[in-house]
């Protein structure tokens, strides 16, 4: 069993540091011992287990883990716009609404932004259909948009791979018009790249839901909720209609998720740093609202 340190580079500092893993001890057995399949198909093959993980993290009982989380994590309520003490279980604390001026953003047309906090890696043009998360398998758009994603072959895509320290709600990254939404069931596998490197199609496998927009300046876009182990629910708050850069579009409940955009070819150029970094295998962790891509 490996135990390699998980790097990420702060965008802030340009610093390189090991991530924090709440359970990696529970992760790396379940996907990296070999004895342990079984414990792999009841635990993200199954969605018992993350429901039950929804019901006491919806429950008042769970209030006391807030305070341990938020230390252990060193998370900064002063970002929070409601106070601790306001919380009702912890998956309020774990939806909670940011103050405003905390993810500032440019409003400017042929920006697009982040669509949430968390480690961003990008493909800036698929290989046909292929990407492959750090330390995974290659993966697939075909098996990730069935029946969606003709128009994305050779295209342009970004993960944003949501941690339980991060701010849980996701945004739209440009303006446009909601066109199709769609669910599809699936496992619950772990988003972590030591999951992504024991060799499951998270994102071809996982829950997940999908939105296809039609921006007002980047062509079509896929907006996709993957699902992860201990997630109660994928939460869409906007479903139909027009929609605004940094609008909210829903929030994942208890859980390490994540966030995916997919453009059609030569709609977009990704930012300098994050293709730098993605090039090195190194995710870059950003904020919602900060630069992702500008228009072609």
């Amino acid at each position: 069993m490996t135990n390699t340190p998980i790097k990420v580079v702060d965008r802030a500092s340009g610093t390189v540091f090991d991530e924090v893993i709440l359970g990696e001890e529970w992760i790396r057995w379940a996907y990296q011992d070999a004895g342990s399949n079984l414990l792999e198909h009841a635990l993200f093959r199954s969605s018992l287990v993350s429901r039950l993980f929804g019901l006491w993290f919806d429950s008042p009982l769970s209030r006391r883990k807030i305070a341990a989380v938020i230390e252990e994590l060193s998370i900064d309520m002063d970002e929070a716009r409601d106070p601790v003490s306001s919380f009702r279980c912890f998956n309020d604390f774990f939806v909670r609404h940011l103050k405003p001026e905390t993810r500032p953003y440019s409003d400017e047309l042929n920006d697009i932004v982040s669509p949430a906090d968390g480690r961003v890696l990008v493909f800036p043009k698929l290989e046909e259909d292929v990407f492959v998360p750090v330390k995974g398998h290659p993966m697939s758009i075909r098996t990730m948009l069935p029946g969606l994603h003709e128009r994305f072959l050779g295209g342009a895509l970004a993960i944003v791979r949501l941690c339980p320290a991060d701010y849980h709600r996701y945004h739209f990254p440009t303006a446009g018009q909601i066109t199709e939404t769609r669910d599809i069931p699936g496992a619950l596998h772990s988003v972590n790249p030591i999951a992504l490197g024991a060799g499951p199609d998270v994102f071809g496998d996982n829950k997940r839901s999908l939105t296809l927009i039609d921006t007002d300046t980047a062509g079509t876009m896929c907006f996709v909720e993957v699902g992860a182990f201990g997630v109660g629910s994928i939460v869409n708050t906007r479903t139909s209609g027009r929609v605004e850069k940094m609008d909210e579009k829903g929030y994942f409940k208890f859980g390490g998720s994540t966030v995916v955009v997919v453009f059609e070819p030569g709609k977009v150029q990704f930012s300098d740093d994050l293709i730098t970094n993605s090039s090195k295998g190194l995710e870059t962790l950003v904020k919602v609202g900060e630069p992702l891509a500008r228009t072609l």
